[in-house]
């Protein structure tokens, strides 16, 4: 299975931003547990955005799934972000 194919194409750019977020914190005082949350959040916040530019919202209806398809798409970017980078770090590992 494609988990990529969940993410909607319009939100892909958020996977490298949160990438580049993630790497920032890295190198700051934030604690690494700290990271993927933060990211998730961060990711959620850019799909509303994201979503609410996007989407003509009318009815509590469209409310609800605007809110739902951020909260979703932003965890999925996220995830993806950090798995990303996890991929990258564990492929560079001797073991």
């Amino acid at each position: 299975m494609d988990y990529m194919e969940y993410i909607q194409p319009g939100l892909l750019i958020l996977v490298p931003v949160l990438l580049g977020i993630g790497a920032g914190l890295k190198h700051s005082e934030v604690k690494d547990k700290y990271i993927p949350l933060i990211l998730g959040c961060t990711g959620v916040v850019l799909a509303l955005a994201w979503v609410l530019g996007t989407s003509d919202i009318a009815t509590v209806k469209e409310g609800v799934l605007a809110a739902f398809t951020a909260i979703t798409q932003g965890i999925l970017c996220a995830a993806t972000a950090v798995y990303g980078h996890q991929l990258f770090k564990q492929a560079g590992k001797d073991e």
